[in-house]
């Protein structure tokens, strides 16, 4: 193909502070105009960039000999801006030497698995991974998330990358920059791969069943992200009736609710589809289908904390005793459940996925079995999937205890996922509410937002050490985590944001309202906290 260049697709060159596109172990950034305040940041140079310095960190990394050339597979969501960035991150790649393989429309766990899949037919295994993604966040936004066949990158490699870009972005600068086709790029459907091997993997559950969810009504809710394939590609092959399923068609303006199943509006989506179609069981995933959740049939929620209970009972089933590892925010009554009924132990670790996966690979490592990493938010991986967190997976783990039930004459309803969770104790009152941090205001003396945080978080520890009516966590690892008033509360600071999110959960309001009260006291001082949201939840 010839290389094309003109002044016509020679775009303005800003200059770019690239570490801010970080967002932990994510790339994230503005990719569509429009939104007002919010300028382009992810423009098709950048993006450029950033897939040449992925390329240039792959290449130190598997120090292949030069026989070999690197092959890289890109995959998106379902977002406006995602065609154009594919081209770009393909030119990225392959002005560094290296293949391209694209995927098109497909799941960030898909792009995982293609650095573990083996077969050289489908280009497989790929060396490197980048899905373009920017999660649940609005339809102006996009990002990358990275993998090779050891995981998801972590957030040293992703500064890593984002300073080898910042370098090559500056030669752009240097040398003037022009559009020039990619000569080394291949096209595959990766997705009818990825999704025969989750049909296998229920089948193979089942006893090697052809249909094992004949006779299941099953929905799913993609929210017009990149998870529709979910009903024709997996549930139909397995059996199921999926009609009912809904916003499966992919749209990166999200015209019906925000594909997210830690959104209220999106979980009474899928909800009110299980009571309308009278189905047995309701699926709904996040727009890259790394996180997911579930509806019963009589239109009970499993997610946040009653799916990672779920989780737990089918997993420690499996793996008696073993370890699970969740975010900061999960309930006491999590806790006893997974340790007094299901006799497992629960590790509460830190907000963030990436964290709590690699606390359970770490956990492994000395010696601690554990089997599950699961977050509030849906996010969950497992030993047995390579520690991939991988929405779909979560859920054919589902659809494996509904195929077995059936198989043993149970039927072919929920109950028996219903049952799994039967007594977890759930709070009457749960909210998160959120202190902003006034970067402006005088009372940080010069100090950066995290250290005022800091400031804040040791100033509320050291006043609760001196109430008889509150009670430290024993073991933390985030923020302050306090119980008393017969529920506990949990501030921390934010992983990347200037706020302080307060999570409080009690048996009634009027004890919600006393902690809420305690931590006010506490805080008062710190003048640089808005704590508005905290000041109305506490009004009488």
């Amino acid at each position: 193909m010839a290389a094309a260049s003109s002044a016509t697709a020679i775009p303005s060159l800003d200059k770019v502070d690239f570490l801010k596109l970080q967002n932990g172990s994510d790339i994230r950034g503005v990719a569509v105009s429009g939104v007002e305040g919010e300028p382009v940041s992810l423009t098709e140079p950048v993006t450029e960039a950033i897939a040449a310095g992925f390329a240039a960190w792959l290449l130190d990394k598997k120090k292949v000999d030069a026989s070999r050339k690197l092959r890289v597979s890109i995959g998106h969501d379902s977002r406006i801006s995602a065609q154009k960035l594919q081209d770009a991150v393909s030119r990225g790649i392959a002005s560094a030497g290296l293949d391209v393989v694209q995927y098109g429309l497909a799941s960030t766990p898909a792009m995982f698995n293609s650095t573990l899949t083996e077969d050289e037919a489908i280009l497989c295994p790929a060396d490197g991974a980048i899905m373009i993604t920017a999660s649940h966040l609005p339809y102006n936004r996009n990002g990358f998330k990275f993998f090779t066949n050891d995981g998801g990158l972590g957030k040293n490699d992703i500064k890593d990358i984002l300073e080898r870009a910042a370098s090559i972005y500056s030669n752009f600068l240097a040398k003037g920059y022009s559009v020039k086709a990619s000569e080394s790029v291949k096209k595959i459907d990766y997705m009818a791969v990825y999704t025969s091997d989750l049909v296998k993997a229920v089948r193979k559950a089942a006893g090697n069943i052809e249909k094992p969810l004949e006779g299941f009504h099953i929905v799913v809710d993609a929210g017009n992200g990149a998870g529709g394939f979910f009903a024709a590609k997996v549930l139909e092959p397995l059996g199921a009736i999926t009609s009912g399923s809904q916003f499966l068609e992919p749209d990166g303006m999200f015209p019906n609710h925000i594909p997210n199943p830690e959104d209220k509006a999106a979980m009474k989506a899928i909800t009110q589809a299980v009571l309308d179609n009278k189905a047995n069981l309701g699926i709904i995933f996040d727009t890259d289908v790394d996180r997911s959740a579930a509806v019963d049939s009589t239109g009970r929620e499993l997610n946040r904390n009653r799916l990672i209970a779920l989780m737990s009972a089918i997993v420690l089933e499996e793996h008696p005793g073993t370890t699970i590892v969740t975010d900061s925010v999960t309930s006491d009554g999590l806790t006893s459940f997974i340790e007094k009924k299901l006799g497992g132990k629960h590790h509460r670790f830190k907000r963030g996925y990436k964290n709590v996966i690699d606390e359970a690979i770490r956990l492994n490592s000395i010696g601690e079995e554990s089997h599950l990493a699961i977050e509030t938010s849906g996010h969950g991986a497992l030993k047995e999937n390579h520690w991939l967190d991988d929405g779909a997976y979560l859920m054919v783990k589902l659809l494996n205890k509904l195929a077995s039930a059936r198989a043993s004459g149970k039927g072919v309803g929920s109950k028996v996922l219903t049952d799994l969770v039967e007594g977890l104790e759930e709070p009457a009152i749960a909210v998160e509410l959120r202190l902003k941090i006034n970067q402006n205001h005088p009372d940080l003396k010069g100090r950066s937002f995290r250290e005022y945080g800091e400031a804040v978080l040791q100033h509320l520890g050291n006043s609760i050490a001196s109430n008889p009516k509150l009670q430290k966590a024993p073991v933390n690892y985030e923020g302050v985590r306090v119980s008393g008033f017969g529920g506990w509360f949990l501030l921390r600071l934010s992983l990347h944001d200037p706020v302080l999110p307060l999570n409080i959960e009690a048996p009634s309001h009027e004890d919600a309202v006393k902690l809420g009260l305690e931590v006010a006291a506490a805080v008062k001082e710190f003048q640089a906290l808005d704590t508005s949201a905290l000041d109305k939840f506490v009004q009488p």
